[in-house]
């Protein structure tokens, strides 16, 4: 019976760290479905995220929504500039020459909060209350951050959707999804949708790291790396492309990294992701969501 109460436990934990990776996943599949692109850069935003929120508490003393906002807001700036900056020069460039400048940016933008803030960890400051509720007799807890965690992670998933299926902009993302040429004949704004799916991942990407400082308490200029990484193969896993894929994905993976902590195999935490997604291309290359019959994204 402890079995059950510590696997209870670690599923609670294994959503909380699942649902952020859903949204750092969610950026990366709507990029890929737009543009065919891995934005690397996509795991930095995140990064950055938590630094907007971290001077926002620090220096100006806002609550939790308001720093929340503030880096959401942020980060589609930021992802907006470095999709006309770096990607929009390079749309009629070889897949690889855009990979490379992902990967160029994405380094950029680590050493430069590296060169502006140092290298070491910060204390996120404690903006929400920690409230712990028990039960099966104590020996299963839920906090109130993993609570706000799943609403905020519920609350953005859901307006993504009906963003995408119930608005304008959503049916021309969609529509440029489908067939490019397609879409720029029947009068769409190409160069428009594509910032406007920057805009959107960024944002999710922003408010991940807020969510992260807020869990774990500490953050730092190279946190991206791993996570964005992470969520990408999530993003592969569910099917990239493919917005409840990704969603999925990102669960699925907290979930699988949450349990091989929790039975003693930490050292393993990252190499588990990366032979996943192996495992997941040579199984099922398009994902567990994926195929060529789907809508995509």
């Amino acid at each position: 019976m402890d079995q059950f109460y510590v696997f209870l436990q670690q599923l609670i934990n294994g959503i909380s760290l699942g649902s952020i990776y859903a949204l750092i996943a969610l950026g990366y599949t709507m990029v890929y479905g737009i543009i065919r692109l891995i934005n690397f850069a996509h795991g930095d935003i995140y990064m950055m995220g938590a630094f907007v929120a971290y001077f926002s508490v620090s220096w100006f003393r806002l609550n939790f929504i308001s720093a929340l906002l503030i880096s959401m807001a942020v980060c589609t700036v930021l992802g907006v500039l470095i999709e006309r900056i770096a990607y929009k020069p390079l749309r009629g460039a070889t897949r690889i020459a855009a990979l490379i400048t992902a990967i160029g940016m994405s380094f950029l933008l680590e050493y430069a909060m590296v060169y502006r803030v140092g290298a070491h960890s910060r204390a996120f400051p404690d903006i929400l209350p920690t409230a712990r509720y028990a039960f099966f007799n104590g020996k299963v807890f839920i906090t109130s951050k993993e609570l706000m965690i799943y609403g905020v992670t519920l609350l953005l998933v859901v307006t993504l959707q009906f963003i995408v299926r119930r608005t304008k902009t959503g049916k021309a993302m969609r529509a440029v999804a489908f067939d490019r040429e397609a879409a720029m004949l029947m009068g769409i704004d190409i160069d428009a949708t594509i910032s406007a799916t920057f805009a959107l991942g960024s944002a999710l990407a922003g408010a991940a790291g807020v969510l992260v400082g807020v869990y774990y308490g500490a953050i730092n200029p190279l946190m991206g790396m791993a996570p964005g990484l992470k969520a990408f193969v999530a993003a592969v896993l569910g099917g990239i492309g493919v917005i409840p894929g990704a969603a999925l994905g990102g669960m699925l993976m907290g979930l699988i990294e949450t349990f091989v902590i929790a039975y003693g195999q930490s050292t393993y935490r990252d190499a588990v992701a990366f032979a996943l997604l192996i495992l997941i291309l040579l199984i099922k290359p398009s994902g567990i969501l994926g195929g060529n019959d789907r809508e995509k994204i």
